[in-house]
This record gives C-alpha cells, structure tokens and sequence, in this order.
C-alpha cells in the first residue's frame, strides 16, 4: 500500500470520489430495463441465459415448496443455530427503531398527528456472483420484517443448473420471505420495478448488487422507491503505535476480499505505515494516510465518509462524538468490521461513495411510511382564518381563502 500525505491531491480525490457509472453500463441497463418492462418474463428469459448460462422457462421462475424443502438436506444444523444468534441480536436491535403514532391537542380544539404503516411490498435483491452472499438476506429482511411488512419478493441469480443457493433459501424460508425467483442483474430489479406476468411489481427495492445492479436501481427510482445506491465496500482504520500492528494489517486484507474494496488506514504512526506498507501489496484501491495526531485523522475520516470506520485506539469511545461522516463505526481492537457484516444487529447495508455524508445504513424506517393527520373544529379554524387570508392574498390563490370563508357563511 502507498502512503500519501494529508495535503496530498490523491486524497483530495478521494474525498471528492462518488459512484459513476460508465456509460456502456448505463446504456446496457436502459436497454436491460425498457426489454423487460416491454417484454416481461420472455426478457427474463432471454438475459438469464445470456449472463447466468441458465435456462429457466416462466413456470421455473418461481421457487417452489420442494426447491426450498430440498435445499434444507445440505444445511447442517449448526448452522442453524449459529442463525438463531444473529436473528435474535438483530431483532433486539431494530425493536428499538419502532415508531408509534402520536398527536397533540391544543386548547382551541384542533388535533394534529402522524401515523405510520408499513410498505406494502418489498422486493429484496440477494447477489450471488463467486460466493453466496447469505448474510444479506437476513441483514434486509429482518428490519422490513420488524416494521411489519407483509409482503416480501426475493430475487436472486440462478447458477447454471437454474438453482439459488441452498443457503440463501434456506434463510429465506426461515424468515417466512413469501415469494423468491430465479433471477439476477439489472432485468431482476427491473422486474420488481414494473412487474412481469410472474413477478409482481414492489414499491421498495432494497439489497446490494454489482455495477450493472446499483445502475439499474438509479434508473428505477422515481417508479419505486429504493434504499440507497451503493458502491464497492469501504473501511477506513484509525490506528496509532500502541494498536496491535496484526489487527490492522488482518481487517485491511479482509476488506480487499471484495472486488473493488477500498481499504484505507489513517495513523499518525510512522512505524505502523511503514509496516502495513511491507505486508499489502500496493493496490489502487487503498492507501495510507500518515497525519500529525489522531485528531486530524477522525477530520480526514470525516470528510471522506467512509462506509465502515474502525477506531483501534485506546479509549475510542471518548472519540465517538467526534465521528460525523460514516455509515458504521466499529469501537476498540475487538470489534472487527466482520463483527458488523454478520453477527452483531445493525444492518450491514450502508451508505458508500462518501454519501455517508448524507445517507444512513438500512434500518427499520425505511420500511415504514408516516402520514399526518390534521383535525380542526369550528373554532379553531376561525383562530387561524386571518392568518390563511393573509397568506392567500399575498400568494393570489383566492379559491383557497374562500374554501375557509365558506365555512362561516
């Protein structure tokens, strides 16, 4: 790995990164997207055997009872319960990100409130590209499940056999997912987006996915609503000379085992740079950052947002405050980015590309929307009727005001 300074324009750069997509990608999935929404399942078809080498008809699109059944015989029973574990600390955590409606009520009798009900449908993108990625259906389905929803799609791409992971389905079953289908990339999102003859359209897209996947969530968003659009994973590691050099170098190796992972250590220790910079190779997609103090690093953190941050510090509670700009942060020299990804609670579907500035990881909310209510009685509106003819008149929309006067006529 490099090392680079804070003045550095390389670090500029980074600071200033963002998820752009190349135009073949994003022509492919106009394309990819107009095709299904078009043709519908026949499209499906066509994409799944071109990119998956699978071919799989309409009626096989839909996992079947005996699919799920069957994929239960290679799952062996620890890890059954090592999943109860997970699902138990993930649902101790969203519990505490439930909502209940609220009013209030004034003195002249009008009520005001909000409400919250849970999406309808969800649909739910699992990748599988070179390994199953089993985590993710439990890390998405959990906090829609907690807030209610009731209805939940599952896609996910089909090897060549035309069969999901028996994993992936047995946790999807596990957590009562009601439909899952045999699809992947851009045509699977686009399918949720408008629906298929097979496949019912949703009102929220959620799950990670490759570039051709995160394009097409862009594209659909408007149609139905989405949960973010991410980038390759991030970790940033701020660590000092008394952090156990081991740690550092294995959480860093451990992020570039995603394609694309940015891996990124921020010290002020020269020695650590220095021998993190012997043991990774130097790759462009990661670097070190030496800084004067921990306290310029938290501010170099900060402005680049990462998704993950690791504080392997002494005491990196007292620091915590500090942190602004990230999707989770991971406290001490036990607490490993893997800790998050699988086993603790929080979702580890978060925001990348620096939109961390903006955008929050996964959570319960984002499976729940609030409506207002209003309430007033006869006197209470005449308590504010000077004040809606005021504004009317100012803004020329006369037919408002006169909605109100009539109620005094």
């Amino acid at each position: 790995m490099r090392i680079i300074k804070p003045t550095s324009k390389e670090l500029e750069k980074l600071c200033n990164r963002f998820f752009n997509q190349k135009k073949r990608i994003k022509d492919n999935v106009t394309r990819i997207i107009e095709d299904v929404r078009l043709y519908g399942d026949d499209a499906l078809n066509k994409y799944t055997r071109r990119f998956d080498k699978a071919n799989i008809k309409q009626r096989q699109l839909k996992v079947t009872e005996a699919e799920i059944s069957a994929a239960f015989q290679n799952i062996p029973s620890d890890f059954i319960s090592a999943l109860k574990v997970v699902i138990e600390n993930i649902n101790r955590f969203y519990k505490k990100q439930l909502r209940r409606n609220w009013k209030i009520k004034d003195n002249e009798g009008s009520v005001l409130g909000e409400k919250f009900d849970p999406i309808d449908r969800v649909g739910v993108y699992i990748p599988a590209g070179t390994a199953p990625l089993v985590s993710c259906v439990y890390m998405t389905v959990l906090p829609a499940k907690l807030a209610g929803v009731k209805n939940i799609v599952m896609v996910s791409p089909p090897d060549q056999n035309g069969n999901i992971n028996p994993y992936i389905l047995a946790v999807a079953s596990l957590l009562k997912v009601n439909e899952i289908y045999k699809v992947g990339g851009a045509q699977a999102i686009a399918a949720l987006a408008f629906g298929t003859k097979t496949i019912p359209k949703v009102d929220k897209i959620i799950g990670p996915g490759n570039a051709y996947v995160a394009e097409a969530k862009r594209q659909v968003f408007g149609f139905v609503d989405i949960d973010m659009v991410a980038g390759p994973t991030e970790l940033v590691v701020i660590a000092n000379r008394f952090t156990d050099q081991k740690f550092v170098v294995s959480d860093l190796l451990a992020q570039k085992e995603h394609v694309g992972g940015q891996a990124i250590l921020i010290t002020p220790s020269k020695k650590l740079a220095k021998f993190v910079k012997s043991q990774i190779p130097e790759k462009n997609n990661g670097c070190i950052i030496l800084v004067k103090n921990i306290k310029e690093a938290i501010e170099i953190n900060n402005r680049i947002a990462p998704e993950h941050t690791e504080l392997l510090i002494n005491n990196p509670s007292k620091l915590l405050k500090f942190i602004r700009n990230t999707g989770v942060v991971f406290l001490g020299p036990y607490t490993p980015t893997a800790v998050g990804d699988y086993v603790a609670g929080p979702s580890h579907v978060l925001p990348t590309a620096g939109t961390a500035r903006s955008f929050s990881g996964l959570s319960v909310l984002d499976f729940i929307r609030s409506t207002h209510f209003i309430s007033y009685n006869k006197k209470s509106l005449d308590n504010v009727k000077g004040v809606i003819d005021k504004i009317c008149n100012i803004e020329g929309l006369n037919k408002h005001w006169e909605s109100v006067k009539a109620r005094f006529e």
